[in-house]
């Protein structure tokens, strides 16, 4: 299906481009009143995500309310270690929890390389969905968490400030965390591959807690298994002309070393100095990297912080977004006025 909008993969290809494309992570979110309304009605946030028709529904949202210029498939990076085996609840005001751990050799028994068909199918149909009501207006983005980021959550079992305990592993049992992490990497190639035939038109690997990681550390246990599936996808015949975005949060240690992976672009937090990502990354696209904070000042300030923004960046080989997620207690008209100010400041 040609698209009418097709910057974003225009801008990830490293192809010129007439302005700069613009969307948010967290876009599909609790920031608009109509999603909050589509997840009322579905009883709970795994429901939700579970339900295509509900997930094509929000996923769309944002392309109809607020003009991005890709949606992002309405999802969550937990789904693959349940897909291996290892459920997980999503609690109010505490987040994600896992009623069981993985942190024995022996508990990897538990688990399976997750089939996509098979056990992510719900997510492939709201990708089959979502790719029919866009009707090729903007591209549709897949995703998932990068495997060092998804032990995190299998060993510590929630969230955590630290991950002490998924850390401590990488110590105390490294075989082991590396027979968990190529489970979990064997598992993500097969997901995004499915993503991409299902209608995906980029994926990106959100490395969430790679900041918490020393620079040896990421070396061995989080840039290996990035590589491996860059490297499988990109190696696919069906799959390799889709871009790929590696988003590693806080590691900035880091920069070089992922812009040398097969991937398009390099997602950039908010403390990542522009032009000195561009000096350590060039030859890629750099996607990001406002504050998601700079969205809660009034419209005057957002407006002279996209331009800086934009001005560091130059007009090409840029996604404009936030440095990570749009805060739930944002105003969705704060966020018109930065999409807004990216169109028109870099048109």
């Amino acid at each position: 299906m040609k698209l009418t909008n097709d910057l974003v993969l225009r801008a990830a290809r490293g192809e010129d481009v007439e302005r700069t494309p613009v969307w948010l992570m967290r876009q599909a979110g609790r920031i608009l009143a109509e999603y909050r309304a589509v997840r009322e009605k579905a009883g709970s946030f795994i429901k939700l995500a579970t339900t295509p028709e509900l997930a094509a529904e929000v996923t769309v949202q944002p392309v109809d309310l607020l003009g991005v210029d890709a949606a992002i498939i309405f999802s969550d990076i937990l789904v693959v270690p349940e897909a291996m085996g290892l459920p997980y609840e999503m609690v109010e005001q505490r987040g994600p929890v896992f009623p069981q751990t993985v942190r024995t050799t022996a508990d990897l028994s538990r688990l399976h390389v997750a089939d996509a068909e098979q056990d992510l199918g719900y997510v492939l149909d709201a990708l089959r969905i979502t790719k029919q009501m866009l009707n090729g207006r903007v591209p549709l983005l897949g995703f998932a968490g990068a495997p060092f980021t998804i032990f995190c959550y299998m060993t510590e079992g929630k969230g955590s400030k630290t991950f002490s305990i998924a850390k401590k592993l990488l110590y105390t049992d490294p075989a082991f965390a590396h027979a968990l992490l190529q489970q979990i990497t064997d598992s993500t190639i097969a997901y995004l591959k499915a993503q991409v035939r299902a209608g995906a038109d980029l994926v990106q690997l959100f490395d969430s807690w790679a900041g918490i990681l020393s620079p040896e550390q990421y070396n061995v246990f989080s840039l290996p298994y990035i590589r491996q599936i860059c490297d499988a996808l990109k190696a696919d015949a069906e799959v390799g002309h889709t871009p790929i975005t590696v988003f590693a949060k806080g590691a900035f240690f880091a920069r070089e070393a992922i812009g040398q992976l097969n991937c398009d672009v390099v997602g950039l937090d908010w403390n990542m100095a522009i032009a000195e990502s561009r000096a350590l990354i060039p030859g890629k696209t750099l996607q990001g990297n406002l504050d998601p904070c700079v969205l809660y000042a009034e419209p005057s300030q957002i407006r002279a912080e996209v331009r800086q923004m934009l001005t560091a960046f130059g007009p090409q080989r840029h996604i404009a977004n936030l440095g990570h997620g749009v805060y739930p207690d944002t105003n969705p008209d704060h966020v018109r006025v930065f999409i807004d100010a990216v169109k028109e400041f870099s048109a």
